[in-house]
């Protein structure tokens, strides 16, 4: 399991997300938790930070999520990889385990719900024409990948400037296609105040894995 989790947090405004306490716990080990099962754990820390953490390598992030995954794959050995977002603290045992399967079967997968709003163009800050949700998906963490796919997806990237929000677009920058699992909603990401509200709420009726 790679966990980049050097972000600043800025959007929350509360520090490095890593640190953020959710139900009594920080994100950091609600993350380590969840991965309790895998035989490789490998954590980017803010620079300035250090832990210590039985089975757990920690390593200094890079600027962004991407260089910190690239750090952390250069240090993996496991065959196939899983990246997850220190941000989402809920995951459910069987979306990891979807997600491992499909990427050992397809070399790429992906955590995938349904998107529940109408979606529409913003044109010019008015109603635009709307887009078919049917088609559209959000995507989750874990994401997994064989690991020398992954690592030649960012090498590929870092030579030409490629900068995404997830592994999977540089894998499919790549050429190579990414499998969609079934995620779960429980998995939302924390990325803004009113997010903390719904992960308190749901950090009480938690059950662990």
């Amino acid at each position: 399991m790679l966990l980049p989790a050097a972000g600043s947090g800025e959007r929350l405004g509360r520090g490095p997300k890593a640190w953020l306490e959710v139900g009594g716990r920080t994100l950091l080990d609600w993350a380590l938790a969840a991965f309790a099962w895998a035989d490789e754990r490998l954590v980017a820390l803010p620079a300035g930070y250090s832990l210590d953490h039985p089975g757990v390598r920690f390593l200094p992030g890079g600027r962004t999520r991407q260089e910190s995954v690239y750090t952390l794959l250069l240090e993996a050995r496991g065959e196939v990889v899983l990246v997850h977002d220190v941000a989402r603290p809920f995951l459910a045992p069987a979306v990891a385990q979807r997600v491992l399967q499909a990427a050992h079967r397809h070399g790429a997968a992906a955590p995938v719900v349904l998107v529940p709003d109408t979606l529409i163009q913003d044109v010019d800050g008015f109603y635009g024409p709307p887009a078919p949700r049917e088609a559209y998906r959000l995507v989750q963490t874990p994401q997994g990948f064989g690991r020398e796919l992954l690592l030649e997806a960012h090498r590929k990237a870092r030579q030409e400037g490629l900068e995404a929000t997830d592994d999977a677009q540089l894998v499919l920058a790549l050429g190579h296609p990414v499998a969609l699992v079934e995620g779960d909603r429980r998995a939302f990401k924390i990325t803004y105040p009113e997010d903390l509200l719904l992960a308190e709420g749901l950090a009480r009726v938690w059950q662990e894995p």
